[in-house]
């Protein structure tokens, strides 16, 4: 059986051809712009569809369900997001506009939960507590429990990046003050970066910037493995923003495993080192075991991997 992955991001549209065991045939992606009108966002992604599956070499009507993950509030028994700040949605019914398009099954998840969803089932399956963030355009998070994803009565459970870790600081695009995304975020990291930036015209970042053709998530990391002052100050700061709402999530969850995933954790050992010294000397627990923080194995393809996942176990 074939199913079609769809990862909704605030910057790209990542879409797969997944098989009944979870492995990506094909995959590909494509601008979110995500300004536009849902109708729009929503071709784009039957498009993609029906593309890979030419590459793999089947019909759309081989394809047995599609999974749709998408940031914000999702009613995945019907297949609406409610609301989504990011993409500025408002009960966008994703599910009928895709069957526009490809008549099967739809099945539509929140992004971070068809995300984590991947991660557990492809990495950490068996354990029974198990907490995702993904840092990208926004701090999405999954948890997962008894091998179950953890929505809450109302199915928008575990908004993680939407946790306060500042009262009244920086502005968020939910429209409260001092979120986890508006500090840990890459969004955020360019922000950061920018500020650093235009406090210090000599640092190192302005000379990459100019290479890059722009500030990006990555400016302050490569100026900061160069030596930077500034560059590592932008950097040790971010790690610092991250791992803080890690300690919280350790201390309300005490999961067994806490992956990281997103763009940010291609760093690697370089991320998680900071991260897991300051989660060991601050969270709650002192005497019971510990959870593990480990960086995402699937990177990108996770949100992929887990809406088709999602959608297998939707039309079982």
């Amino acid at each position: 059986m074939y199913y079609a992955g769809i990862d909704l991001g605030g910057t790209n549209i990542a879409v797969g051809i997944v098989d009944e065991n979870g492995k990506m045939l094909e995959s590909a992606s494509v601008p979110t712009r995500s300004g536009r009108h849902f109708s729009e966002i929503v071709k784009d992604m039957a498009d993609v569809v029906k593309q890979l599956a030419d590459k793999v070499g089947i019909s759309v009507n081989d394809i047995t369900a599609a999974g749709i993950g998408c940031p914000g509030s999702i009613d995945s028994a019907n297949g609406v997001c409610e609301y989504s700040n990011n993409l500025r949605m408002r009960h966008v019914d994703l599910a009928g506009e895709f069957k526009k398009h490809i008549d099967i099954p739809v099945y539509v998840e929140n992004d971070a939960n068809a995300a984590a969803l991947g991660e557990y089932e492809m990495n950490a399956k068996g354990s029974k507590s198990f907490v995702f963030i993904t840092l990208g355009t926004g701090v999405g998070g999954g948890v997962i429990i008894n091998g179950e994803i953890f929505r809450g009565f109302n199915g928008v459970g575990a908004e993680l990046g939407h946790t306060v870790i500042k009262m009244d600081g920086e502005p968020c695009t939910c429209g409260r003050k001092g979120c986890w995304e508006a500090y840990a975020s890459v969004t955020a990291l360019i922000r950061q970066t920018k500020e650093a930036m235009e406090k210090h015209k000599d640092s190192l970042m302005h000379e990459i910037a100019e290479k890059e053709g722009k500030v990006s998530g990555h400016t302050a990391f490569l100026a900061a493995k160069q030596g930077d002052k500034y560059g590592v100050e932008v950097v040790s700061k971010y790690f610092e923003y991250i791992a803080e709402g890690i300690t919280n999530l350790v201390n309300i969850f005490q999961p067994e495993k806490l992956v990281i995933g997103g763009s940010i954790s291609k760093e690697g050992d370089y991320l998680l080192k900071p991260v897991n010294e300051f989660v060991q000397k601050n969270d709650y627990n002192r005497y019971m075991p510990k959870a593990k923080i480990e960086i995402a194995q699937l990177f990108g393809d996770a949100g992929i991997i887990g809406a088709a996942i999602a959608a297998r176990n939707a039309t079982k």
